[in-house]
């Protein structure tokens, strides 16, 4: 039911474009652009999951990473462009804050008792963890005068490229260690896509997604302008939600089924990837648009480690329950208020 529902909602994404052209107002088509990242996000997923049945572990790792992230990475690059780096920087954190927190969160309280894996757990909130260490280098003297000069920029390159490093040798030790794990729900109309076709409607997706995406970015200050949000706000809590959104409607309906050792590995490893791998990964495309730099505001960096260490307290004992799900829950809440209270600079 839920699978014919998002193919069902796939036409949102041709009717946004459609509806842009025709004229229709900034707040309708924020909503609408919104709404159409959820299914394409799904896609996505869906065509590179059968893509990597076909590529082995290895290659499929890297298309997983790669285009798992597309939505993200698109509205980042699209923001980047227009010049709205508190936005770019803003849905990164949000993102990061997003998994360890509200998906997590959601995935324990609709699993509930059950155990988890606790080494998986514990390397995927390190990353993390180090990952805010790194950022504190480019972070720290934006707190005091233009955050996005050039030379904080320059120095959020070798920060970067140590992390994509750190990301790479995780992966390889994952690979060695066991297959990456995976949503999976197979139907007789998903289990026949062959490599061809997995790749066609991979890359049709993901030219729909970034027509969306530039639509969504183009009226994201109209919208949270109407809303009387500010721009951070919106792009830290709502574009980092609705980025993401189909992979954590996945990890929670597999932990719905009980699966809930599986479906907090699916959020944690999320949130490492976005911090190991998408952060950096946009810092160092953005100098083909317009250079980035990596300096988060200090309620973004507060956020992430107080996410991080909060996470790890909650799962120090490896086991999982209703009311540990609910904490987190409530936690991200709290985030959440101090995103709204921080507004722009």
């Amino acid at each position: 039911m839920v699978r014919k529902i998002l193919f069902a909602l796939l036409a949102l994404g041709p009717l946004v474009v459609v509806l842009d052209r025709a004229g229709l107002g900034d707040i309708e088509l924020f909503v609408l652009a919104a709404l159409a990242l959820v299914p394409l996000a799904w896609l996505i997923g869906e065509a590179t999951e059968h893509a990597a049945h076909y590529t082995g572990p290895g290659i499929g790792g890297f298309l997983n990473a790669t285009f798992g992230n597309a939505p993200e990475l698109i509205i980042a690059l699209f923001a980047v462009h227009d010049g709205l780096t508190e936005v770019v920087r803003g849905s990164l954190t949000g993102s990061v804050v997003g998994n360890l927190l509200l998906v997590l969160g959601f995935s324990l309280a609709f699993g509930g008792s059950g155990e988890l894996d606790r080494r998986s757990s514990m390397i995927s909130l390190g990353l993390v963890g180090f990952a805010v260490l790194l950022f504190l280098i480019p972070a720290i003297p934006g707190w005091h005068g233009d955050p996005d000069r050039h030379d904080l920029a320059i120095i959020s390159v070798p920060v970067s490229i140590v992390l994509l490093l750190v990301y790479v040798g995780v992966t390889l030790f994952s690979l060695r260690r066991h297959r990456q794990q995976h949503i999976s729900d197979e139907s007789p109309e998903m289990a026949g896509w062959s490599f061809t076709t997995s790749l066609l409607v991979l890359g049709g997706a993901t030219v729909i997604t970034a027509l969306v995406a530039e639509i969504l970015v183009g009226t994201l200050e109209a919208f949270a302008e109407k809303a009387h949000l500010s721009d951070f706000f919106v792009a830290a809590v709502i574009v980092a939600i609705v980025g993401n959104a189909a992979e954590h409607g996945g990890a929670v309906v597999v932990a719905a089924r009980g699966k809930i050792k599986l479906a907090a590995e699916i959020a944690l490893a999320s949130g490492a990837q976005v911090a190991v791998f998408l952060i950096p990964a946009v810092a160092l495309l953005s100098w083909l648009i317009e250079p980035l730099a990596l300096s988060f505001r200090q309620v973004e960096i507060f956020a992430l480690a107080g996410a991080t260490a909060f996470t790890a307290l909650i799962l120090a004992n490896g086991r999982s329950s209703k009311a540990k799900g609910i904490a987190l829950i409530g936690a991200y809440c709290l985030v959440a208020l101090a995103f709204l209270l921080a507004g722009d600079r």
